[in-house]
C-alpha cells in the first residue's frame, strides 16, 4: 500500500499533465493535424542554434571525466560566475558564484528553497491564478498553502488582502512573473508595494518572510514591457530560474536559485539549500547542461513567434466574442469560459480543442489556453473556436 500522503497526490495528479495524455490519445483517433492540444507549456520553438554549438563544444573538447562526473553540489564555480556575472550586468546586481546553486529546472530549485526554509505548519503564500503544482511542492514538506483570491479582471496582485493573509506562520511568498497561467506581468510599482508590505510584516511578527520569485517566464514578455529583478526590491528574496522556456530546454531539467548575501541568516540558508539538493535526490544539476547553458547566456529563443501566436490566438478569440486577459508575457492565453470550467473544457473536447480549467490553477470560471504550439496549428484551430462560441450564442 503507497504512502498516505501519497493517496492525496495521486487524487490530485496534475489536470494539465492528464489533458496532454488525452490529446496523444485524440490524436491517434483523429489524426494529429484535426487536435488542437493546447494544454501544456511545451515550447513549440527550437532551442537557439547556439544550444546545440556549446553542447558539442563541450563534448568534443572538454574532458570526459569533467563533462560527466561528479562536482559541488552547487554546481561548476565556473557556470555559477558566468551566471552571476550575466545577472549583474543585466540588472545591475552584485552576485558571484557564491550565491548561484544550479537546479534541476525551475521545478527542483523551488523544491529546494521550500525544503531549505519550512517547518511543519508554516504558511506559504501564493496569488491566484498560479501554477497548480505549487501546492504540490508546499505539501511536501508539510507546509500550508495560503492562497489570495484572483483579482478578477486584471488579475494583479490584490495586495490589500495579502496584507491581510500575512501571519506569523507565514515563511515565504511565491511570486510567479510573468504569470503561468494569465500572461499577466507586474509592474515595479507593485513589486516596491510589495516589498513594503513585506517589510513591515517581518518588523510587526520580528520573523523572516522570505519572498520566492519563480521566473520561469523571464525573457518571455512582450510589447517593451519590463519585469522587475524582485531582489532589487526586497532582501528576503531567493529567485528560481529555468532555461526551459529561454531556451526552450523544457526536458532537459536546467535552472538555478539565486540566493543574495542580504537573506536574512544567508550562510545557513545558503548551507541548508545545499544539502537540500543533494538530498532530496537531486544530487546536482545535470553536468553536460550546466556547461553548455554557460557558453550561451546571451542566446535567447524566438520571442517573436511566440508574439506572433498571440496575436493570432488573442484577436481571434476576441473577435468570436471570448473574454481574454491580454497577455504581457509567459505563453499563455487567460480566457473567461462560458460555463462552468470544467463543462466548458468538456465542451471545447467536443470540438477536438484541448485547453486546462482554470480550477487548476486555483481560479474557477477561466480556462488556460497555451500558444506554445506550431502557429500553422493555430489557424486550423480557429474555425473550431468559432463553433465552440457559437455553442453559447443566445
Amino acid at each position: 500500500m503507497i504512502a498516505k500522503k501519497m493517496v492525496k497526490f495521486v487524487e490530485g495528479s496534475s489536470v494539465t499533465r492528464a489533458m496532454f495524455e488525452e490529446g496523444k490519445k485524440m490524436a491517434a483517433k483523429y489524426g494529429a493535424e484535426n487536435v488542437y492540444d493546447f494544454s501544456l507549456g511545451n515550447p513549440s520553438v527550437e532551442p537557439p542554434k547556439q544550444v546545440k554549438e556549446a553542447i558539442i563544444d563541450v563534448l568534443e573538447n572538454d574532458s570526459p571525466n569533467f563533462v560527466h562526473g561528479y562536482m559541488n553540489n552547487s554546481g561548476y564555480e565556473e557556470v555559477r560566475e558566468k551566471i552571476a556575472q550575466s545577472i549583474n550586468k543585466r540588472f545591475d546586481t552584485k552576485f558571484s558564484q557564491k550565491n548561484i546553486i544550479m537546479t534541476v529546472g525551475a521545478a527542483g530549485g523551488l523544491n529546494v528553497a521550500l525544503k531549505t526554509l519550512l517547518d511543519p505548519g508554516d504558511e506559504v503564500i501564493a496569488f491566484a491564478p498560479y501554477f497548480g503544482e505549487y501546492n504540490n511542492y508546499v505539501a511536501n514538506f508539510d507546509g500550508v498553502m495560503v492562497v489570495v483570491p484572483a483579482d478578477i479582471p486584471n488579475f494583479q496582485l490584490d495586495l490589500d488582502t495579502f496584507a491581510q493573509k500575512i501571519t506569523p506562520k507565514t515563511k515565504a511568498v511565491i511570486v510567479n512573473n510573468p504569470n503561468n497561467p494569465s500572461g499577466v506581468v507586474y509592474s515595479e510599482a507593485t513589486i516596491k508595494k510589495l516589498a513594503a508590505i513585506l517589510e513591515e510584516k517581518q518588523k510587526e511578527f520580528g520573523t523572516a518572510i522570505y519572498l520566492i520569485a519563480d521566473e520561469p517566464y523571464r525573457e518571455l514578455a512582450y510589447d517593451g514591457v519590463v519585469v522587475p529583478y524582485l531582489t532589487k526590491y526586497y532582501a528576503n528574496t531567493i529567485v528560481g530560474y529555468s532555461y526551459s522556456k529561454s531556451l526552450s530546454l523544457p526536458g532537459e531539467r536546467i535552472g538555478y536559485l539565486v540566493i543574495p548575501d542580504e537573506v536574512d541568516d544567508f550562510e545557513n540558508v545558503l548551507a541548508a539549500a545545499n544539502v537540500a539538493n543533494r538530498i532530496l535526490g537531486f544530487v546536482n544539476a545535470p553536468s553536460l547542461l550546466q556547461l553548455a547553458v554557460s557558453k550561451c547566456l546571451d542566446a535567447t529563443t524566438d520571442v517573436e513567434a511566440y508574439d506572433a501566436n498571440r496575436r493570432l490566438l488573442y484577436d481571434a478569440l476576441t473577435k468570436y466574442g471570448f473574454e481574454c486577459a491580454k497577455p504581457e508575457g509567459a505563453f499563455y492565453l487567460w480566457v473567461k469560459a462560458k460555463e462552468d470550467d470544467a463543462a466548458f473544457v468538456a465542451k471545447a473536447k467536443e470540438f477536438n480543442i484541448l485547453m486546462v480549467p482554470g480550477s487548476a490553477f486555483a481560479c474557477p470560471g477561466y480556462v488556460r489556453i497555451a500558444y506554445c504550439v506550431d502557429h500553422e496549428m493555430i489557424k486550423r484551430s480557429l474555425p473550431a473556436f468559432e463553433k465552440l462560441a457559437k455553442c453559447y450564442e443566445v
